[in-house]
């Protein structure tokens, strides 16, 4: 990749190629960013995504660090940019569409961070402070240290931290009843906090002509909650405390290197291993019960193990200064052994897929071209194909293979050095998520246990994307984005029934469609007389239609938020050495369709608001005003008799909660 010009060296951007841009980190300096994830906030056209938990390594991020993709799935790509400091930096490339020779992994607009190599050491202490207007307090601390001998660096760090669940506060459960049924209302409490104690390591070195990265992690995360209604009338209370706990633990090996000068080898192992714990511990009194309908005690109990090896080799063949080959395989062995208790006033309860013992090979292998076919015009075509076999034993037993093509093809054409246009044609197939293999607790105070399902195929779609983005204003930003999507093997809501009862359970509904628009802004606002100040936001509309299996009636996905927003501004005050902000998040609301109930959670605006002082580069402070003024969250639940298909509304209950108040004083020392 080309050197940064001398006009970047001021501190403004670059134009590497037709498709790269570079951001030299006196670009962000007026900013006072504190990590390498505050730099990504600031840049130009692009949306930072961290990725998503799927198997393999298909939901890898949109970022690269020194021009590769992490060997490590517990240690994410948002922490591992949180632990690189500002001024470790030298660089950041943005990549639009796709070039020869740049593995875009499915994305197009990839973020290339390029760390300093002069630093020889480096020992950082990250702490912070979380307190909350209700007198709860947490605290972080994170220590790490990296170190360069010759060609080989390591790196290490440990963390140990509290963090307060913002999810929770005090509000009301109002019930109306239909029909005659009683109506109540309740005072709700609700508190949680979760235990993170983190260790990662790392080494980098030249090994047989090429470079050997080896990242180990360690990770131990427990939550604890615990939320108590009081109703009024008549006097009574309901208690449920609830618990996870999800231990890992992860080794992840890369080699990479040339193996002549046009041909580039990339290869990945990972091992990772997990342990899971879910508790839900529920009491109630006998006339409390009477009333709510729901049990005077239950218990939950999921106990479950999982371990993903995966190995992935990638071949990178430049034929030639505008044409590049990528051929890649991947497989993967995936195992999930699960064992669930569930009490219901002292009689043991099965569920269905309590107990269920998954395996799953999958295998990918994929072939792609990249081909310049003009300075202003690049065209990428490809085509994976993935085969995979899923069995379980236990409580189902099952087996199936499954096959699927994933073409691909996306062209970029950038007329000027102003504009571009990005289209895109693919196939794409979801990873199957192993926690709806099995039996879940939504709350047992909600009288609600959720069913597995081991059988589930993974949803598919065809989708057509066209992206436009504008650079203007030297280093302002704007891009617009449109997709649909023709949808397949959808995993949405089903009815499962069982010897105890039929439960809510996760499930393939069929086909359907899906329509996204998405607004992204990057606008520094010099021009209108805030000097240093910069407002970024994105904005996503969406609107879907699946067939409902119950009612046999059109309706959105569930879970599917209609729309998101958010807004970012930043001002730097480089004569004090400080910066300010305020972000602001938009509504959102999400709707369940169960077989025999509608769930639907509204979060309202969210504000928050920070303040970072400088005095040195090797020195910063942060305050954060988390939730500012104090925004809730609405949880309501309409509950059948029975299906919804032929079952009258039973009750409707509202829980409006005041989501806590915090402030958080955060310190960042660097020693080198």
């Amino acid at each position: 990749m080309a050197a940064v010009s001398g006009a970047a060296s001021s501190g403004g951007s670059a134009v590497l190629s037709a498709h790269v841009i570079g951001y030299p980190s006196a670009y962000f300096a007026a900013s006072q960013p504190i990590s390498a994830l505050d730099m990504l906030a600031y840049l130009p056209g692009f949306t930072f995504d961290a990725g998503g938990g799927a198997r393999g390594f298909a939901s890898a991020g949109n970022v690269l660090v020194d021009s590769a993709r992490l060997a490590s799935k517990d240690d994410g790509l948002e922490d591992v940019l949180r632990r690189i400091p500002a001024t470790s930096v030298l660089r950041i490339d943005v990549i639009f569409g796709g070039a020869p020779g740049i593995d875009m992994q499915g994305k197009t607009v990839l973020a290339n961070v390029i760390r300093r190599r002069d630093i020889a050491s480096k020992l950082t202490i990250n702490a912070s402070t979380t307190h909350g207007l209700d007198s709860q307090a947490s605290g972080n601390l994170l220590i790490e240290g990296e170190k360069r001998v010759g060609d080989t660096s390591y790196e290490v760090s440990l963390k140990a931290a509290k963090f307060l669940d913002n999810s929770a506060g005090a509000g009301t459960w109002v019930r109306a009843g239909e029909a005659g049924a009683p109506s109540f209302l309740a005072h709700e409490l609700s508190r949680g906090s979760e235990e993170t104690y983190k260790a990662t390591a790392a080494v980098e070195t030249p090994v047989l002509g090429g470079k050997l990265s080896v990242n180990a992690s360690l990770t131990i995360d427990p939550y604890d909650g615990r939320q108590t209604e009081a109703l009024s009338p008549p006097p009574g209370d309901e208690d449920d405390r609830y618990g996870l706990e999800q231990d890992s633990a992860e080794v992840g090996v890369r080699y990479e290197r040339a193996l002549a000068p046009d041909v580039h080898l990339e290869g990945f192992l990972l091992q990772r291993l997990g342990r899971q714990t879910n508790t839900d511990s529920f009491i109630s009194n006998p006339q409390t019960a009477a009333l709510t309908g729901d049990d005077v005690s239950a218990s939950f109990d999921l106990r479950k193990t999982t371990a993903e090896s995966i190995a992935r080799v990638n071949v990178t063949l430049q034929e030639s200064r505008t044409l590049a080959l990528e051929i890649s395989g991947e497989g993967d062995f995936n195992t999930l052994k699960s064992t669930t208790n569930y009490i219901e006033n002292g009689a043991p309860t099965p569920l269905p897929a309590a107990d269920v013992d998954v395996d799953e090979f999958r295998g990918e292998f994929s072939l792609n071209a990249t081909w310049q076919a003009a300075p202003t015009l690049t065209t990428e075509l490809g085509l994976r194909t993935e085969a995979s076999r899923i069995s379980s034993s236990g409580d189902v037993t099952s087996a199936r293979s499954l096959f699927y093509p994933k073409p691909r093809l996306a062209v970029t054409f950038s007329p000027d050095g102003s504009d571009q246009l990005r289209l895109r044609f693919e196939r794409e197939v979801g990873q199957l998520d192993f926690n709806d293999f099995t039996a879940q607790t939504a709350g047992l105070n909600t009288g609600t246990v959720h069913a597995g399902d081991p059988t589930l195929n993974p949803g598919q779609d065809w989708v057509a994307e066209a992206a436009w983005d504008r650079r203007f204003w030297r280093a302002a930003d704007v891009t617009v984005t449109v997709r649909h999507y023709w949808l397949g093997d959808v995993v949405d809501r089903v009815g499962a029934p069982s010897p105890s009862g039929t439960y809510d359970s996760p499930g393939n509904i069929g086909s359907g469609t899906k329509s996204e628009a998405d607004v992204a802004l990057t606008l520094p606002l010099d021009r209108i007389g805030v000097s240093r100040g910069l407002l970024t936001g994105d904005a996503t509309f969406r609107e879907s239609r699946v067939l409902d299996p119950t009612v046999l009636r059109y309706r959105p996905i569930s879970g599917l938020h209609q729309s998101d927003w958010v807004i970012h501004f930043t001002q730097g005050l480089p004569r004090w050495r400080a910066s300010w902000g305020a972000d602001l998040y938009g509504p959102w609301n999400q709707t369940f369709y169960r077989f025999n109930e509608i769930d639907t959670d509204k979060l309202h605006m969210f504000v928050g608001l920070f303040a970072d002082y400088k005095p040195r580069t090797d020195l910063s402070f942060r305050i954060e005003a988390i939730n500012a003024f104090g925004q809730g969250f609405e949880h309501s639940r309409q509950v059948f008799n029975g299906p919804r298909n032929d079952s009258g509304l039973d009750f409707t209950d509202v829980h409006q909660i005041r989501l806590g108040h915090f402030f958080r004083l955060k310190v960042i020392k660097s020693f080198q």
